[in-house]
């Protein structure tokens, strides 16, 4: 079994498309104005509008609802990515911190509130835990 891709629902798929090409540097590919994805060598975000969610069951999920799931991107260095997220992003959560489990993250909300965490391992075990992990 691979986990192949997460999709986020939002009212404005514009502009959370935007958000996320600009946070990641990746270029969204669009199947239709309410369906786009942002493909990594490892998954994909998948951004879909509210008109999607009656193909899958009326009422299923809401745009601007999350507060549970962690969108996360693996990084080569988080110190940098602050930096240039410095002025975009409204919202940091917490700015780069070593984590206990040897991540070091950085978490902050996009557009529609969810959390997003890009992260760098900064111990031994942490590097060689996502050696595995094409980038």
């Amino acid at each position: 079994m691979h986990l192949v891709s997460i999709r986020v629902i939002t009212d404005d798929v514009a502009r959370l498309v935007g958000f996320y090409e600009r946070a990641t540097g990746l270029r969204a590919t669009w199947a239709t104005e309410d369906f786009a994805e942002l493909r990594t060598p490892s998954g994909v975000l998948a951004i879909g509008g509210t008109r999607t969610v009656p193909l899958f069951a009326p009422g299923s999920a809401r745009p601007a609802d999350n507060r549970s799931v962690i969108i996360e991107f693996l990084v080569d260095d988080v110190d940098a990515v602050h930096r240039n997220l410095t002025g975009f992003v409204t919202e940091f959560v917490r700015e780069p911190t070593t984590m206990p489990w040897g991540n070091r993250a950085l978490l902050f909300r996009d557009p529609d509130g969810n959390l997003v965490n890009f992260f760098s391992p900064a111990t031994p075990a942490a590097a060689e835990k996502y050696a595995v992990v094409p980038r």
